[in-house]
């Protein structure tokens, strides 16, 4: 029997509290994994950004990478390392670079998976060039703007074709409000899209691999309020289409890791926005369902490195497309999507190998997010965000919240009895 250690990397920006408690939880488990005659134990390290050889050998197995696809050295470093050295990283950097918030549209549209009727504007003002002046006078199409916000119906929304955290983002209501946002998109290649009114939910499902957790969402709250604390807000049927439109996106595009909004009327559930493969991660944005993440991080993590997953570098979309020519109900169609996602998540290897493996992360855990060390890392990403008079405010709140997932987790598990 050979003792191996898998390497797991953290590709980080501005993160502070989920790379503390994913290290902390990491050597609070101590884990050493019989798998295929073997003893697997894991180390965790922050990568760095620094010239390299594009012969140079990767050190790591693993790499989780949030937000760092939006720096081109370490994104080129990541998609050297997955070609050359066989890298696993959370997401598939090329999806990641090519699929932008349009092509996702696209995509589940293509599919059959209700989506808002959405239109694509040409940019209000373009970067200079020799040749933009030509290509303008020769193809660009003199349009009616007032024309285009009539055939798609008022209210509707404007948003930025890429990007995210709601920048750009606007409600029009009028023919005047879209001729003034569009006036004010500068050089932003903006979507408007059909407003979904009268809904009675808006959630966000996060997904990790195949978990998915689903998350009553306020985007009118403030940003440290905007994920709810709230239970039973879906059924079992509403929470099933749920966790299968996420299943279905994510292993559509290659993202381990991304979370999908959707909005709920009487006609049923609306996909609005999905392409967010950098989501959330820090206590003070998902505070109560914070500890859920970093578990679910943490399993899906050592179930890749554990089991050297290959990643899927290429996306093969044809057996989606196969379902989507067949003769079904949409939900029929849905649940055979999320069967193929499953299928390439590893959904009953991945949890029969928690059970076997990570049966005692949940206590772990809890008992971790009860320390000094937790709460510490509450605080310093508090003292990052907020005014020096809010600290401690701030900081009591979302620890707070978090004794509250204690103290339901004791209730559901019976931890600290």
């Amino acid at each position: 029997m050979a003792e191996i250690t898998r390497k797991i990397g953290l590709s980080l920006g501005a993160d502070i509290c989920w790379p503390i408690c994913f290290e902390a939880l990491m050597d609070r488990l101590n884990l050493s994994i019989k798998l295929g005659g073997d003893s697997i134990r894991f180390a965790v390290e922050r990568a760095t950004i620094e010239p390299y050889s594009l012969s140079q050998g990767c050190d790591y197995d693993l790499v989780i990478d949030r937000l760092t696809h939006w720096y081109r050295t370490r994104r080129e470093w990541i998609k050297k390392a997955v070609v050359m050295d066989g890298l696993y990283v959370f997401n598939n950097p090329w999806s990641l670079q090519s699929m932008e918030k349009h092509t996702s549209y696209c995509a589940m549209m293509k599919l059959g998976l209700p989506v808002p009727e959405t239109w694509m504007l040409p940019p209000k003002e373009y970067d200079e060039s020799d040749d933009l002046q030509p290509t303008l006078e020769r193809y660009a199409k003199i349009f009616d703007l007032g024309e285009v916000g009539a055939k798609l119906g008022y209210p509707m929304f404007m948003k930025p074709y890429d990007g995210g955290g709601w920048k750009g983002v606007s409600r029009i209501d009028s023919q005047e409000a879209l001729e003034a946002a569009y006036e004010q998109s500068g050089k932003m290649v903006m979507h408007i899209q059909k407003s979904v009114e009268n809904y009675d939910l808006f959630v966000r499902c996060l997904g990790m691999g195949p978990q998915v957790n689903v998350i009553r969402y306020d985007p009118s709250a403030s940003l440290h309020e905007r994920y709810k604390v709230d239970f039973e807000f879906v059924d079992e049927a509403e929470y099933s289409a749920l966790c299968d439109m996420a299943m279905t996106i994510n292993s559509f595009f290659g993202w381990d890791f991304n979370s999908c909004e959707v909005l709920r009327n009487e006609d049923g559930f609306h996909l609005i926005d999905f392409a967010n493969a950098c989501p959330d991660s820090q206590v003070t944005s998902l505070h109560y369902h914070f500890p859920w993440l970093i578990k679910a991080n943490i399993r899906w993590a050592v179930f890749c490195a554990a089991t050297n997953r290959k990643m899927q570098v290429n996306l093969d979309w044809a057996p989606y497309y196969e379902i989507a020519a067949e003769e079904m109900t949409p939900r029929e169609r849905l649940a055979a999507y999320a069967k193929i996602g499953r299928e390439r998540f590893e959904s009953e290897r991945f949890e029969e190998f928690c059970a076997q493996h990570l049966a005692h992360l949940d206590e772990v855990a809890w008992e971790f997010f009860g320390t000094d060390q937790a709460k510490n890392a509450v605080r310093e990403k508090v003292q990052a965000l907020f005014p020096e008079h809010e600290w401690e405010q701030f900081t009591e709140h979302f620890w707070g919240l978090i004794q509250f997932w204690r103290k339901t987790e004791s209730d559901r598990a019976g931890f600290g009895g």
